[in-house]
């Protein structure tokens, strides 16, 4: 390849007296990130560029139906001129009679890396490579066919159901490509608007997209006090229960209601996470499919001090719900004895939620006083309590779920649907009401009328 002549035909197709494309040149930058680019192109045909940076260029490649989330999608990409590294800042309007007139709308941007190869052939391919942008995530293949080239999805776990048409917003100044073209420079105040409301989600309840947006936006308030500034994963379910659900915990969505954090794991590599800041943020979320809400327990700037500890109290198949609130009582008497407040919700599964909000200096303690506490749990009452997660190990048990109290695990927030038939709801309620309300009891449809009561978690943080 090469370098020297790259931007040569990039040149000769502009004139820069007439447009404002940066002109460039070859850059060579010291860094170990490959950054990579997304621009959304309404010139004569309406189509997206992808440009991986080498050699100091960026190479090039118009997708005309954008890159897929799925990989049964194979897409055209033809491959263009190089373009220079100051290309991947540009965003506004290319006169009209100027190669590529239109409108150009930065989409999104980050650092790719090729797979194993250390030299990938932008001649014949194929190549493989893994994208870490706002947008795009995961590993993705360019295979040469004939002339021209196919971009294809790989199989992880950034597979989803996503459109590119989900997306309608610049990532550098949140404008929309109308906006671009009229040469609006102000950034709109962000406002998120549900599209495809009638979307049914919940095939037996006939519950649409938008009436779980608007549940949402009702209950934003209660729930947000534990959703804010806290690490999350997500289920997204964007054509209903029966199709498939995608579990998400990387960012892949641009609102500025949402935040990114990079966290170390086990083996000391840093992996991004993120979290809602606002009630844009989740209802954000949601306009993007994602319907279940699961938390760490702990914030995103204290992420290594956990602030509470949860027990999920998971019955064998056929035990009867006696027997599940008799556990669910003796749990309590094992807090209460230890002084420690508790608080309960519904799973909107099988069982029960017990709260504990207790601040801690480390995971490995927070494990511990929960494992004590199952533990002893199940010496006392070995015939009706285990801590072995193994289903035929549980006959007639009740299943202490200890182990959501690890560093990375997360557990299904207050307030948040279940992505389930009935529409059930992980309802937080009052410890006298343990009798009258089944694990799977409040559901979207009923909820409404529990809101006029005080909230059973008020105070959760207030210690």
């Amino acid at each position: 390849m090469k370098v020297m002549s790259n931007l040569k035909m990039y040149h000769q197709k502009r004139d820069f007296k007439k447009t404002k494309e940066p002109k460039g040149a070859v850059k060579k930058i010291k860094s170990k990130k490959l950054k990579f680019v997304i621009q959304h192109h309404l010139a004569r045909k309406d189509h997206y560029d992808l440009r991986l940076e080498w050699h100091g260029v960026y190479i090039s490649f118009a997708v005309p139906k954008g890159p897929s989330f799925n990989p049964k999608d194979k897409r055209l990409a033809i491959k263009v001129e190089d373009h220079p590294l100051s290309y991947g800042n540009f965003e506004g309007t290319i006169p009209k009679g100027q190669y590529g007139g239109g409108t150009v709308m930065l989409f999104d941007k980050g650092y790719w890396e090729p797979f194993k190869e250390t030299s990938p052939n932008f001649d014949e391919g194929p190549i493989k490579f893994f994208l870490k942008g706002k947008r795009l995530m995961g590993g993705w293949s360019l295979i040469r066919f004939k002339e021209q080239w196919l971009l294809i999805k790989e199989k992880d776990e950034f597979v989803s159901e996503v459109q590119m048409s989900d997306f309608d917003t610049s990532i550098k100044t949140g404008r929309t490509m109308d906006e671009i073209a009229n040469g609006v420079k102000k950034k709109k105040k962000e406002k998120i608007e549900v599209t495809s409301p009638e979307k049914i989600i919940f095939e037996k309840e006939k519950i649409t997209k938008g009436a779980i947006f608007s549940y949402y936006q009702l209950i934003a308030k209660r729930m947000l006090p534990f959703l804010e500034n806290r690490l999350i994963s997500t289920v997204r379910s964007p054509n209903g229960l029966k199709k498939e659900k995608f579990f998400m915990k990387h960012l892949n969505n641009s609102s500025q209601g949402l935040g990114k954090k990079m966290v170390k794991n086990k083996t000391e590599d840093k992996t991004d996470y993120y979290y809602i800041k606002n009630e844009n943020g989740l209802l954000s979320e949601v306009q993007m499919n994602s319907y279940e809400f699961h938390i760490w327990g702990a914030l995103q700037n204290t992420v290594k001090k956990p602030d509470f500890i949860v027990f999920d109290l998971d019955p064998d198949e056929g035990l009867s719900l006696k027997k599940v609130r008799e556990g669910v009582k003796d749990l309590k008497a094992f807090l209460d004895q230890l002084k420690l407040k508790s608080y309960l919700k519904t799973s909107g599964g099988k069982g029960y939620h017990i709260y504990v909000p207790l601040q801690m200096s480390s995971w490995a303690k927070c494990e511990k006083i929960a494992k004590d506490i199952a533990d002893l749990m199940v010496k006392t009452y070995p015939e009706k309590y285990t801590t072995n997660m193994r289903k035929e190990n549980r006959k007639k048990k009740i299943f202490i779920d200890y182990f959501r109290n690890k560093f990375g695990a997360t557990s299904v927030a207050p307030y948040s649907l279940r992505l389930k038939d009935k529409a059930s709801i992980s309802c937080p309620i009052y410890w006298k009401e343990l009798d009258f309300i089944s694990p799977d009891g409040i559901t979207i449809k009923n909820i409404k009328t529990r809101l006029k009561k005080k909230d059973p978690w008020a105070d959760f943080f207030k210690f």
